[in-house]
């Protein structure tokens, strides 16, 4: 019997992201088809392998098995990106997405209102992008289809200024007859100028309206066109066109102010060149980016934004990679050192070949991460989304119930009872409950990618507000990885001088790393420089030299008891062990010379990093290491570390994590991104160093520290825990809101005009708060 292996690729709901027992459910369904043999759901990398027999069980069976829960399967997926036009609010937003995600074909879709842009996974084989773009356009909203370029924008609302010319002659025909009402004592006929009122400040609610309804989807819009057109039948003219003046008003300024976090992610690309200047048979021709081939020569002016990344072949110049790392220090670059697109060249001219093409370069993956990484949601987003999901529909039922039922129990004019139902339309949509994550997250997501950090999504800076653990890699993230010289101890009369001298004169020829440790440090002290006439390497011991006619050797213990030499116990050798210094010995051919110890070199700023993450609220810090207990807990008493781990295996430090991570404690591990993946992945929050130019780093992690700047990590945990605060904020000020204006409409207490004001006042408090996200926050956490 033939058995089928396939890896595939899964989509499933966002709930899933934090959910361990819907994975295992679905993990068992599968294992219950008949002739399924084995299943394994590969989480990190959304894709299910399945081992089965062919004759037993098809692949169209296990499709349906898995759609049963939800979830998506197909023998492949595409992810596209599609940028919005006419998204006139949060739970429009919601609407589009689940329209798009019911069509034939599409895995997963998610509509992001603050940035305006809807990412889909689709099957190619069953649809495409066209189609795709095709029903947007269908619903009433403009699609931008993916472009191949490297400048990912977020496109303005180019309707945007018609919309305030419309509301201002809808403002000024509601101020005409509110005026020659008062003027003339209610003579004058004013009703012409409120329905021309109402009817210039709802076009645009109107127009997306009619394809709400087509959706089936009952919005915002709808609502608020359905309370005025119900006023006019009621003959409240008046209270029409204030419905919709008040509510055209507050959505322009709604998008108005919702665009400052759209132009937040723009600037990111701000200027940045949609050409270069290639070097091509010969002669330099201006080409566009997106058809700069990978080899291809580009000069690169002085003054000029780096347009690719690449190694500089030819030329010297400063370069300000601060768009990137958010470090505005510039950098000298010269042949053979790498620059990235977005950084700005100083004074000099360079020519650097290109290693990456436009839509792959090091800027194009930062913005494209930030413009998605709304669509991986934050909890309190799914909370408030699924919450306006079930009590939008259940208050346009009390509403439909009120004039029925009121009416008949409590009596009264059937018109009072109908104005009241209204006015609950009105109030109903809780779009400022919907919005009050989105935005916020948006917000502090472009705040942290100008600062140098780049944060996957809102599930990510959600849950590092949370961290209350923060455990470190030792070498490459709290050390530099590069060993320096810590002391010289000489023996007998020999001098730290001739130590160092000799010791560098046989390391200069060596490759052993704290060779080049000895040489720096011989170079600036000055030391006398000897002539080497033979020199040999001694694998796993150290190295011997002929120096200036006589025989030198550097080296380990081991080597130094095989040459017959008798080690001395010196005070400052073993206050040098005892540091977690590693020891080399120098000896002549006769006797022993001295001693030299050596230590990585801790990064710049590493203690006031441990000490600042506890003054943002940290509980306990952790150092995980693969060096000598003596060297971990050297750094550990240095930075003020709370507890150590030494001598650990990657899965020692998987393990470690783990443990810590299944107590109530939100765990953040810090490490190169690399090396320390599975680690990473353990944790609550992976955090890797130094992501500029490396993929590896930037998928590896939730949050990537670009300018491999530790010190920017605790203005990420603290500009997260202020998200956290604001998101909190927000929905408790949405809340208040709906449940304010909703009981004020029952009791009579709020018009039909102050349900539209207090509606969109309510959204309009929720994204100015918001929008303080996007302020850096005060320095002394960074």
């Amino acid at each position: 019997m033939e058995t089928q292996t396939l890896d595939i690729p899964v989509v499933w709901p966002d709930y899933y992201e934090d959910c361990e027992q819907c994975l295992e459910r679905l993990k068992q369904a599968l294992e219950c088809l008949h002739g399924m043999r084995s299943v394994s759901i590969h989480a990190d990398r959304r894709t299910l392998e399945v081992s089965y027999a062919k004759d037993l069980l098809t692949f169209e069976a296990i499709r349906e098995a898995a759609r049963e829960l939800g979830v998506t399967v197909a023998e492949r997926f595409r992810h596209e990106k599609i940028v919005l036009g006419g998204l006139d609010c949060p739970d429009c937003a919601l609407k589009l997405e689940a329209a798009i995600a019911r069509l034939p074909g599409v895995g997963w879709a998610s509509a992001n209102y603050a940035t305006s842009v809807l990412i889909v996974e689709y099957e190619p084989d069953r649809t495409d992008i066209a189609a795709i773009a095709k029903r947007i356009r269908e619903l009433g909203y403009e699609a931008e289809e993916p472009e191949r370029a490297a400048r990912p924008t977020v496109r303005a609302r180019p309707t945007r200024n018609l919309r305030f010319a419309l509301t201002a002659l809808s403002g000024a025909l509601l101020a005409a007859g509110l005026i020659l009402e008062w003027i003339t004592r209610g003579r004058f006929p004013t009703g012409a100028l409120f329905v021309g009122s109402a009817a210039l400040g709802g076009l645009f609610a109107l127009r997306t309206a009619y394809y709400s309804l087509r959706m089936l989807s009952l919005d915002t819009n709808f609502l608020m066109t359905a309370a005025a057109a119900g006023a006019i039948a009621l003959g409240e003219y008046s209270e029409a066109a204030a419905v919709m003046f008040l509510f055209s008003l507050g959505s322009s300024l709604e998008a108005l102010t919702v665009e400052k976090a759209r132009r937040s992610i723009r600037s990111l690309v701000e200027a940045f060149p949609s050409s270069a200047w290639v070097r091509r048979n010969g002669r330099l021709e201006q080409v566009p980016l997106d058809e700069i081939e990978i080899g291809e020569v580009v000069l690169i002016r002085p003054g000029e934004r780096i347009a690719v990344d690449g190694t500089v072949v030819e030329g010297e110049s400063s370069v300000d990679e601060g768009p990137i790392t958010g470090e505005h220090l510039p950098k000298e670059k010269r042949r053979g050192d790498a620059v990235y697109a977005g950084s700005v060249n100083g004074t000099g001219a360079l020519e650097v070949r290109v290693t990456n093409r436009a839509e792959d370069n090091t800027l194009a993956r930062i913005v494209h991460m930030v413009e998605e990484a709304q669509a991986q949601k934050a909890p309190s987003q799914r909370f408030s989304e699924t919450f306006g999901r079930y009590y939008t529909p259940c208050v346009i039922a009390m509403a439909g119930a009120v004039p029925v039922f009121g009416a008949v129990v409590f009596g009264g004019p059937y018109e009072h009872w109908i104005r009241m139902a209204l006015t609950l339309l009105v109030v109903s949509c809780p779009c400022a409950l919907v919005i009050s994550t989105p935005v916020a997250v948006v917000a502090a997501i472009a705040n942290a990618a100008k600062s140098g950090v780049l944060i996957k999504g809102g599930a990510h800076l959600e849950t590092l507000g949370r961290v209350s653990i923060v455990a470190f890699d030792k070498t490459g993230t709290l050390t530099t990885g590069r060993p320096s010289v810590c002391d010289i101890v000489a023996f007998d009369e020999h001098t730290p001088e001739e130590v160092l001298s000799a010791a560098a004169a046989v390391e200069a020829r060596s490759e052993h790393p704290l060779a080049d440790a000895v040489v720096e440090h011989a170079r600036k002290q000055g030391a006398r420089e000897m002539r080497v006439s033979f020199f040999e390497a001694l694998p796993g011991r150290g190295a011997r030299a002929v120096v200036d006619g006589e025989l030198y050797y550097v080296g380990n213990r081991r080597l130094m008891e095989q040459i017959g030499m008798q080690i001395p116990r010196v005070p400052e050798v073993e206050e040098m062990l005892s540091k977690g210094c590693t020891v080399v010995y120098v000896a002549a051919e006769k006797q022993l010379i001295g001693a030299i110890g050596a230590a990585d070199t801790l990064r710049p700023g590493a203690r006031r990093v441990v000490s600042d993450l506890r003054n943002t609220g940290i509980r306990k810090t952790v150092l995980l290491t693969g060096d000598t207990a003596e060297s971990a807990h050297s750094v550990a008493a240095e930075l003020g570390i709370d507890e150590v781990h030494s001598r650990l295996l990657p899965q020692d430090k998987v393990a470690i994590v783990r443990e810590a991570a299944s107590g109530p404690d939100r765990i953040a591990m810090v490490g190169d991104g690399i090396n320390d993946a599975p680690a990473l992945a353990a944790a609550h929050v992976g955090i890797a160093m130094g992501g500029i130019g490396s993929r590896t780093a930037i998928e590896a992690a939730d949050v990537t520290l670009m300018a491999d700047d530790i010190s920017m990590l605790p203005y990420a945990v603290s500009l997260a825990r202020k998200a956290r605060q604001i998101i909190a904020q927000n929905l408790v000020l949405a809340v208040a809101a709906v449940a304010f204006l909703v009981v004020g409409a029952l009791t009579k207490h709020v018009t039909l005009a102050a349900g539209v004001l207090g509606h969109e006042s309510s959204a309009l408090l929720v994204i100015a708060n918001s929008m303080r996200l996007l302020r850096r926050i005060g320095d002394s956490a960074a």
